[in-house]
């Protein structure tokens, strides 16, 4: 059975249309059954009770929306008593309807197929047990068959109704995980940023350090590094802070990360003191964006790991454009070590980027013992 969802607090409109209904099934069934009691005289003639009887039930629709089983069970009672009192027929159902109607729409599906049950029950054991007998019994099937009809129209609205939340609820859902998605992307971008620019940093300030007291002329192109690459952060870290503006404040932008980039990072990464040669394999052409960027992230990660951890002098970038996928290779000619390398964030943020393109990372050891990050991109 589904679980009926909560009720929200009513909207001004919604008061209007809560208080406007029972006023209207008032004055529809008050009226109308006082004007159809005069094609049947074989009914009782209208009287007090007979208004009583109906404004229990219309006037109880004014809490339908706040207690839609109580209302259902007034509606039920006092429809019950009229049709036995033998009132004359006619708008006095219109209450019992829209309760039980709405109390299947909602949710309460038990409740109203019950509902439904007990009225159509005592209507027609109450008329036995009483002697009335005017109605024969394809009357009786007739309604029977308008509270089946009743029960399943509910039901449909009631599917429609919780398809229609289901498809809410995913679309959220969708939102939530493409918003989660884009905040990784983003600090994956943080990181490596971040990291590659302070690494570089980090490596020319021990440098100029270095050289100050010994060699001041020789400090010069550390000091010259360090303010190429604390620019170059300042720009990319802007250009990514710009996606997550709010306003309409224009950012500084640049160009994607992409492989276009990748003298440029080579050469940057080789003031730092770490050579990089670069090789590449077949016919280098575009590359989807998503793909190029990733490549170029790897790449880049792998090169400030060298320079952080290896205590390298070289290494050696490889690229691969295959008919079917994009393989990079980056070694280095770190310390001569054997055992699988140990994996920090930075091997894991990069395999993070290739699983999500549907490829494979991995990290492994050159023969000379240094590191080598394989990457296979599909395209």
């Amino acid at each position: 059975m589904t679980s009926p969802e909560p009720i929200a607090p009513p909207t001004w409109g919604a008061r209007v249309r809560r208080i406007a209904l029972p006023v209207v099934i008032s004055f529809v069934a008050v009226v109308g059954s006082f004007g159809a009691a005069n094609g049947q005289t074989d009914r009782r003639d209208g009287d007090w009770f007979m208004v009583v009887l109906l404004l229990i039930g219309s006037v109880s629709l004014y809490w339908l929306r706040t207690h839609p089983i109580p209302v259902l069970w007034a509606t039920v009672g006092s429809t019950l008593v009229y049709v036995l009192m033998q009132y004359p027929y006619g708008p006095m159902i219109f209450a019992f309807v829209i309760a039980a109607f709405t109390v299947i729409r909602l949710g309460h599906r038990l409740a109203g197929w019950v509902g439904i049950a007990a009225l159509y029950v005592g209507h027609v054991g109450g008329r036995l047990i009483l002697g009335i007998n005017e109605d024969g019994v394809y009357q009786v099937l007739l309604v029977g068959t308008c509270f089946v009809v009743l029960g399943f129209t509910a039901e449909l609205f009631r599917a429609h109704r919780d398809r229609v939340t289901a498809a809410a609820r995913t679309r959220r859902e969708a939102e939530l995980r493409k918003a989660g998605e884009e905040r990784l992307r983003i600090a994956q971008e943080l990181h490596d940023v971040v990291a590659h620019h302070i690494s570089l940093i980090n490596v020319q300030a021990s440098t100029a350090l270095h050289l100050v007291d010994r060699q001041p002329e020789q400090a010069g192109p550390a000091l010259a590094a360090i303010k190429d690459a604390s620019k170059e952060a300042l720009v990319e870290l802007r250009s990514i802070v710009g996606i997550l503006r709010q306003s309409d404040e224009s950012a500084p932008r640049q160009p994607v990360a992409g492989l276009e980039r990748l003298d440029h990072l080579v050469s940057r990464t080789s003031r730092a003191g770490l050579e990089v040669h670069t090789i590449v394999h077949g016919d280098p052409h575009p590359l989807p964006t998503g793909l190029d960027r990733a490549a170029f992230r790897i790449i880049q990660e792998s090169l400030t790991n060298i320079v952080r951890h290896a205590k390298a002098t070289a290494a050696t970038v490889r690229i691969q454009y295959g008919e079917e996928a994009l393989t990079l290779q980056v070694d280095d000619d770190g310390q001569s070590l054997t055992g699988p390398p140990k994996e920090g964030n930075g091997i894991i943020g990069m395999r993070e980027r290739a699983t999500a393109l549907g490829g494979t990372l991995t990290a492994t050891r050159t023969p000379a013992g240094g590191l080598r990050i394989t990457a296979h991109l599909p395209l």
